[in-house]
């Protein structure tokens, strides 16, 4: 026995040190990736010697004798810290993933193979004025120069990654960039889901309830419009579940792009320079998608934030201007049902008769399986997807195909060039005159100078047919030819503000214009709640700082809990007499106590927000599942002006408070006081004790993801990040929730960046993102700057170079290679 027990424990002990040496090796292996800043490379590619001067938080401040090599340098800081997630995101736009993840990434590389994406970053690339593509080809040799390195050193191969998956790097060329630009205009883009959504409502639900449910923005209604049940009469609702791609460039409906962005003139501010303060709005993941970045061009400084894979500054300052950015909902996306030829199925029906598809075949490579052969077809209208993609089977009736119409596959997309000459503007009017340039994603840009503003919508729209069925509100037949784009709309068309005599200007998704169809801009809009909080905290002071604007950033009161608490519970607020301990009614009356004294703030320290937001999706639920059925389940967010309309009975929406198989007639207050019961219960379940001790923070927390390792059990825990945080769908510090189970309350969505610039004092700007700059987990700087981010913090921005330089951690000076 004691002889089995000494050689059992040799063996143990040699399998523990064996796996330890293991461990030890595969450290050592990855931590070789992280790049050391401070040193001296020659590589090819380059007019003279550039610097990359790094500050404590990683901020790379670049300094080259021409702009291509300060572009250049830009690439190479971006291939050192971000190299995986950089060949990740093209991968993504060629339909690649599945060569690395196997079967599970099949449905995203067939989407975007079908819709075209690289096809048309390529060709793009091939009209691009010369200075673009000097600016792409100097990123490219860049980025190329790293991997030369890496090559060369054996550092690690770029990335910890590439030791789970293939090694090999393409090198980077310019529609790589172009692609990934394309790429975030698709996951910017949400109109395919509204119009699928809609028009699968209207198949179950009169005009008066689907107006509800799909309400228009406040202001000036619209014509009466078809219907998927007029437009295509064969037509039935369908109880088809959602299949959505399992890669994250297409959004689920209400995780599309928001962000805010405020702007005040110089005679409004305290110290006499205009004010702007801005966060743009993302899924959250890990890294974040922005890199921060100083560029010192011929035409001066630049800082602000950058995406890797892209040379460009989406959000930013100069010494003159500074500018923001927020998704403007604009509607650059159709949907067009094209009928089959019976007789053949590769014509459909255009006005003028049959005509034949576009057909190409492309081999999609699986890991570990065998190729899949896609055989993919366009008609004039745009690229046909399947019916799985969008959930267009739910409303493609048989002997149909849906062909997308996009902006976005546009292949002479000049956007690219808008970002380099908003880089070189030196005046509020250059940077407005670059936008024209902009295709997509359409965005609400606010600008800044010395002591002015303006906000520029940048894009194009589609020039649509008055006569469209159906506005591009639902899906629309090709083949008439009052539903097809007769190409865009001039960018004149676009609205623009400048120097308003109010000297405010602010956007959260918001509706800007009442125009009618069609130059409405969109029916559609990310925000009817934070906006009013907006107008509040900006309209309502005389004059403004750079510390009111973060407060405004930072704000997290709702203003939709402040409207619906008081409708919805108007007849359970103190009524009846106590309840004993213990009891659901005591619970209830708690509950609703707390509710009473509440101020809307949706702090992660609370446990009122935790109440409300379960009582509001329990409530809304309740409402909509007895009328739509399953379709409920698509309603993972909670609409505001619904909740709204059925309280108020405007136009007859108390109708849904009736349970329809119910012979008894239920009151709006009924269902309130039921749905409040569902969420406590839930809540109980869930986290249990008493309702005092709830904590929002405990269900909403930011969950930033790696988008491959992340569920990967015990390495998930060490790529991902998460933190307990306040906010919520409806706050200006916005943390929009996944309504998913079993964690419907997590924020998944919010400011990935947030930058506040000051130009009477332009070095005590500041700005922050959401993780860190390095796309490394061992690093100090995957992490850093995530939980100043969670504290409202943010770190100072300088164009000043000897600042920069007094402050520096590390200088990689790059070199022309003798």
């Amino acid at each position: 026995m004691e002889k089995l027990f000494r050689w059992s424990f040799r063996a143990v002990t040699f399998t523990l040190l064996l796996g330890g040496a293991a461990m030890l090796l595969a450290l050592w292996l990855t931590s070789r990736s992280i790049p050391d800043y401070d040193r001296t490379e020659e590589v090819r590619g380059l007019s003279a010697p550039v610097e990359i001067v790094r500050n404590t938080h990683n901020v790379p401040h670049i300094f080259g004798e021409t702009d291509a090599d300060v572009f250049f340098a830009l690439g190479y800081a971006h291939a050192q810290d971000r190299l995986w997630q950089m060949t990740l995101l093209r991968r993504t736009a060629q339909g690649r993933l599945s060569e690395l993840f196997g079967r599970r990434t099949l449905r995203t590389d067939e989407l975007l193979r079908r819709l075209g994406l690289y096809r048309a970053a390529r060709r793009s690339a091939e009209v691009q004025a010369p200075d673009v593509t000097a600016m792409l080809e100097a990123y490219a040799a860049g980025v190329n120069a790293r991997i030369d390195v890496i090559n060369r050193d054996a550092s690690g191969r770029g990335a910890p990654e590439f030791f789970l998956f293939e090694p090999q790097i393409s090198p980077w060329r310019p529609a790589d960039s172009i692609a990934l630009a394309k790429l975030m205009a698709l996951q910017l883009s949400g109109h395919v889901g509204e119009e699928v959504l809609r028009a699968r409502a209207s198949l179950v639900l009169d005009d008066d309830r689907l107006a509800d449910l799909h309400p228009d923005a406040p202001g000036d209604g619209v014509a009466e419009l078809a219907s998927a049940r007029d437009l295509f009469p064969t037509l039935r609702p369908t109880d088809h579940a959602s299949v959505r791609p399992d890669m994250w460039p297409v959004p689920r409906r209400g995780l599309e792009g928001a962000s805010n962005v405020f702007a005040v003139a110089g005679d409004h501010a305290a110290a006499g320079g205009a004010l702007l303060a801005t966060d743009p709005h993302l899924g959250l993941q890990a890294p974040t998608l922005f890199y921060l970045a100083r560029l010192e061009l011929s035409t001066g400084g630049v800082i602000g934030a950058t995406i890797p894979g892209m040379p460009v500054m989406p959000v930013g300052r100069s010494e003159a201007i500074g500018w923001g950015l927020t998704t403007s909902y604009m509607d650059d996306q159709d949907i067009l049902i094209e009928e089959l030829n019976p007789e053949n199925p590769e014509q459909y029906r255009t006005p003028d008769g049959w005509a034949e598809f576009e057909t190409e075949r492309a081999i999609v490579t699986i890991a570990d399986d065998a190729p899949v052969t896609l055989t993919l077809r366009r008609t004039v209208n745009g690229p046909v997807l399947t019916a799985s993609q969008f959930d267009l089977g739910t409303v493609t009736p048989p002997g149909h195909v849906a062909a997308l119409a996009w902006t976005g596959l546009s292949e002479a997309d000049s956007s690219l060039r808008a970002g380099l000459e908003l880089m070189r503007a030196r005046s509020i009017e250059e940077a407005i005159t670059a936008t024209r340039h902009h295709i997509a994603p359409a965005q609400n840009l606010m600008l800044a100078g010395q002591n002015r503003i303006a906000m520029q919508v940048m894009g194009r729209q589609p020039d649509r047919d008055p006569a469209h069925q159906s506005q591009g509100r639902i899906p629309a037949p090709g083949w008439i030819e009052a539903n097809r784009w007769k190409g865009l709309r001039p960018f004149t068309d676009n609205p623009v503000w400048l120097d308003p005599p109010s000297g405010l200007l602010g956007n959260t998704n918001n509706k800007v214009v009442d125009r009618p169809f069609p130059g409405h801009i969109s029916f559609v809009w990310g925000d009817t709640q934070r906006v009013q909080r907006m107008e509040r905290l900006i309209e309502g002071r005389n004059i403004h700082t750079r510390e009111s604007l973060i407060e405004a950033q930072l704000d997290t009161v709702s203003n939709a809990a402040r409207s619906l608490l008081p409708l919805v519970g108007a007849d359970l607020w103190f009524t009846g007499e106590a309840a004993p301990d213990g009891t659901p009614e005591r619970r209830r009356q708690t509950a609703l106590q707390l509710l009473a004294a509440w101020n809307g703030e949706m702090s992660e320290h609370l446990p009122e927000p935790l109440i409300y937001a379960a009582w509001m999706r329990a409530l809304q639920d309740r409402l909509i599942r007895d009328e739509i059925g399953p379709l409920a389940d698509e309603y993972t967010s909670l609409q505001p002006i619904f909740i709204e309309r059925v309280y108020r009975n405007t136009n007859g929406a108390a109708a849904w408070c009736d349970v329809i198989q119910s012979s008894v007639v239920e009151t709006c207050a009924d269902i309130a006081r039921l749905a409040l019961d569902d969420a406590l219960q839930w809540l109980d379940e869930r986290y249990g004790g008493r309702v005092e001790a709830w904590r929002w923070g405990d269900a909403h927390e930011a969950r930033h993801d790696h988008t491959v390792l992340g569920d990967i059990p015990f390495l998930g825990a060490l790529v991902n990040i998460r933190q307990s945080s306040s906010g919520g769908d409806n706050t200006l510090r916005r943390g929009r929730l996944s309504g998913e189970l079993p964690d419907p309350f997590a924020n998944v969505h919010a400011a990935a960046f947030r930058g506040v610039y000051d130009f009477a004092d332009p070095d005590s700007s500041v700005f922050i993102t959401a993780t860190g700059q390095s796309g490394h987990p061992l690093s100090r700087h995957y992490d850093d700057l995530g939980e100043l981010w969670r504290r409202g913090e943010y770190i100072p921005m300088t164009l000043d170079p000897d600042l920069a330089r007094a402050g520096a951690v590390g200088i990689t000076t790059l070199t022309p290679e003798r």
